[in-house]
């Protein structure tokens, strides 16, 4: 048996709209693989019940076909899915680093990125990398149709999840088809300025370049309170809020001094819109590792 632990993530960090990402060191799924004749899922955990344990519709099932690794797998889920942490990401990818050992495949981890991706294809259409090349590679990763970039900075973030569900499809939906040119160089140049502050391990750069005019208003509209619980975070010390890949959790860059202010600052924004929320204060941190 090959054990897994695979970080949740969060893609896009406003400016960088599926091409951004962060591994966080909590939360995670743990999972498990072994050989066998056909491939069977066995899911615990947080949401469970609301994933299907057919090959067919689980994004490790993409992944197996992918690998030609046929296995009993357990996913013993630490992210809730629908919650903007790449919680289906964090079981591809797991499961891509698992079956590659068990299987001796040999690739590297930047192979089993769009490997992984496949998997994510089930789930919400499209065979992205922006949640699980962190989840993989670990650090701040920049994925593109060329490759895999990814770089170890040292971040601290925190992430509210609402109990609000917001399915990637839908999130989706909203983002706009056209842009004018003036938003589209804000938001090159902001991406241009996060990148450059995760290298440095700036927090003041990296919040400056987190603000986008394109995909985020849109997406902020399906997360009840949004507007209130970024306000309340940068009060508290936030460099900079937005809104976690697909929501409905939104993410916080600040200092290390500042996180449990800004974390109890969101709790306390979502409960006045009478939305219950937990918070992760977590740092950007390393990919999968087998256990």
């Amino acid at each position: 048996m090959i054990t897994v632990r695979a970080p949740a993530t969060s893609a896009n960090l406003g400016s960088g709209f599926d091409v951004f990402g962060v591994a966080f060191d909590r939360p995670a799924d743990i999972i498990r693989v072994e050989r066998a004749e056909q491939t069977t899922i066995d899911i615990t955990g947080v949401g469970s019940q609301y994933i299907p344990t057919d090959p067919d519709a689980n994004t490790v099932g993409a992944v197996v076909d992918a690998l030609d690794a046929p296995a009993h797998i357990e996913i013993d889920k630490g992210v809730r899915p629908a919650s903007g942490l790449g919680s289906s990401a964090a079981s591809a990818a797991g499961a891509a680093v698992a079956l590659n050992e068990l299987y001796n495949r040999g690739l590297s981890r930047s192979e089993l990125v769009p490997i992984a991706a496949e998997g994510e294809a089930v789930v919400s259409g499209t065979a992205h990398a922006d949640n699980v090349a962190p989840s993989i590679l670990g650090g701040f990763t920049i994925a593109t149709a060329d490759g895999v970039e990814s770089v170890s900075t040292d971040i601290s973030l925190v992430a509210c999840l609402p109990e609000i569900a917001v399915s990637t499809r839908d999130a989706r939906r909203v983002v706009p088809e056209t842009a004018q040119m003036a938003e589209v160089v804000e938001t090159v140049g902001n991406a241009a300025t996060l990148a450059v502050g995760m290298c440095r391990g700036d927090p003041d750069l990296v919040g400056r370049g987190m603000d986008d005019p394109l995909v985020t208003p849109a997406r902020a509209e399906l997360i009840t309170g949004y507007d209130a619980v970024r306000e309340a975070a940068v009060d508290a010390g936030a460099t900079g809020v937005t809104v976690s890949g697909a929501g409905p959790s939104v993410l916080a860059v600040c200092r290390a001094r500042d996180q449990r202010a800004v974390g109890s600052a969101m709790l306390t924004a979502f409960d006045d819109h009478e939305v219950d929320a937990r918070v992760y204060q977590t740092q950007v941190s390393d990919g999968a590792t087998i256990l």
